[in-house]
């Protein structure tokens, strides 16, 4: 592990917050990305588990990998599965916008002819729709991008593309990044894999379509987008790892955006390995995105996220302290006891102590809505154009544009320096006591633009998943993977899928259900919360 410099990422915050005020906030402009595919060490192909191999898109990416590397298994036979499952299923599951059946047909009777690339050659990825994709259509399930086609694939798309990895199809989300995925008038659309008759159980937040795609088996891994909780928060909602990288480790150069200094893409997963796989060709610098540039080299991820045993026994990679904050796992409820339950395992795992963390002084005060509201002038500044001419752009999520266009400048650099003193307190009262320590949401590391992933640790007496975040420093994913991959190690939540919905019952069950429900303005406010 290396040594982090808290008070470089505090400066480097600081110049980002003020790059937001000054008017930075363009709608990005991806350059040609020039890059090669990503390197990956050895260990990021997994011999898969016999129960996987009958069905393809059982298999985990890095258990695929194996495959097709060792001529198991070709990239046009997985891809074929996949195209099978979403036939099938996706009339229920709804995480689609568009499925580029064909276009992907063709790439993976490309990648069967070339020479390896990597563990991504031949794997289908779902991506979310407000990433560029050249030539195909790219909406963030909005009115006003409803016919954008753009130019060139986003740099985080040209890097996955680059280590071989084949997108399927883009896939639903929360109209422009702010809810749960809807039509852009707030009807519920994708629903949660593991509910997927009950519509209203929520499927996370706005990366839902990645997440549903694939908890369902209808893609290997995803490609979500984190400003509150759009990653963490699906993973949990259904079973899943998925890791929001700091701020900067991913460019953000075409990716319609939501916040300047907020905005995180990142992978929604089956587990830490294979995070830690997609996130190793989605990170790097990239000269279209001044945040990307001069950070610490992006570490060994696939290597952090390989358990270490002695004997029969797992033990963690770096010795490492898990901060509790007050509270964590108080109750009875069944989210309490599987917290109780998570904090007791890796308690057991070597090299891994649970201490006591307070929460930093007037952490209520500044996590709270008077200063977590200040994120909204900077989704409206580059959408000043169309505020101006048509609010029915926006469909339902008007609301928290007209909210960011009216807020006061004063207002808004108030709440930039009241994130530095949260950043400041954060780095100096919890991680000077631990190395990671465990949330019960998103706030306040989705504001500080610090490292988190979400896994899951159980479920509810209804079977709706129960997952866990963990945070870190700046720039310390390698520490999160690691833990969470020694804790994967000893437990089997992340391999459990959910059932098949009935296919008949696709077409069917919309019918049965016509008004699937619909949010309403005030709905969408309260979800921004």
């Amino acid at each position: 592990m290396s040594a982090v410099d808290r008070r470089a990422f505090l400066a480097r915050t600081a110049a980002v917050g003020a790059a937001a005020a000054a008017g930075a906030a363009l709608l990005p402009t991806a350059a040609a990305w020039a890059g090669g595919p990503a390197r990956f060490g050895g260990g990021a192909y997994v011999r898969p588990r016999p129960e996987a191999i009958a069905d393809p898109t059982e298999l985990t990416l890095a258990e695929a990998a194996w495959m097709i590397r060792n001529g198991k298994l070709t990239p046009a036979a997985l891809v074929e599965a996949y195209l099978a499952r979403i036939g099938e299923y996706e009339p229920v599951y709804q995480a689609f916008n568009t499925v580029l059946a064909d276009q992907a047909r063709a790439a993976a009777k490309a990648a069967g002819r070339r020479k390896h690339t990597g563990p991504l050659h031949g794997i289908p990825l779902a991506v979310k729709d407000n990433y560029w994709t050249e030539g195909v259509l790219t909406t963030a399930n909005s009115y006003l991008f409803q016919d954008f086609v753009p130019p060139r694939d986003a740099t985080t798309v040209a890097r996955l593309k680059a280590s071989g990895a084949i997108v399927l199809g883009k896939t639903q989300m929360g109209p422009l990044a702010t809810t749960r995925a809807t039509t852009p008038d707030g009807r519920i659309t994708t629903v949660n894999a593991w509910t997927p008759t009950i519509p209203g159980t929520d499927p996370g937040g706005s990366s839902t379509g990645s997440a549903t795609a694939v908890a369902g088996r209808l893609a290997t891994s995803g490609t979500g987008t984190q400003t509150g909780g759009s990653i963490t928060a699906p993973s949990n909602a259904q079973n899943l790892t998925g890791l929001k990288p700091t701020m900067g480790r991913v460019s953000l150069a075409g990716i319609i955006p939501l916040s300047y200094t907020r905005d995180h893409p990142g992978p929604l997963a089956r587990d830490a390995m294979d995070a830690a796989i997609m996130l190793t060709a989605m990170a790097g610098e990239d000269p279209a995105d001044p945040r990307t540039q001069g950070l610490p080299r992006v570490p060994d991820l696939v290597e952090a996220a390989t358990p270490v045993r002695s004997g029969r026994r797992v033990r963690a990679r770096w010795s490492t302290r898990i901060g509790v904050l007050p509270g964590y796992a108080d109750g009875t409820s069944a989210t309490a006891l599987a917290r109780k339950a998570f904090l007791s395992t890796v308690d057991d795992i070597d090299g891994v102590r649970l201490v006591d963390v307070p929460l930093p002084d007037e952490w209520e005060l500044l996590t709270g809505g008077a200063f977590n509201n200040v994120r909204l002038p900077e989704r409206s500044e580059p959408f000043m154009p169309y505020l101006r001419t048509d609010l029915r752009g926006f469909g339902v999520s008007v609301t928290g544009w007209l909210q960011g266009a009216l807020l006061g400048s004063n207002e808004f650099v108030t709440g930039q320096r009241a994130k530095l003193v949260l950043l400041e307190r954060v780095l100096e009262q919890i991680f000077e006591r631990c190395d990671v320590v465990v949330q019960t949401g998103p706030v306040p590391f989705d504001i500080l633009g610090l490292p988190e992933i979400g896994f899951p640790i159980g479920f509810t007496a209804a079977g709706v998943p129960i997952g866990a975040i963990l945070g870190g420093e700046p720039y310390a994913e390698e520490r999160l993977l690691s833990v969470v991959a020694a804790y994967q190690a000893v437990t089997d939540w992340h391999w459990r899928r959910p059932p098949n919905p009935p296919a008949a019952g696709g077409p069917a069950l919309r019918s049965a259900m016509p008004d699937r429900g619909r949010l309403t303005a005030e709905d969408v406010v309260a979800q921004m919360q």
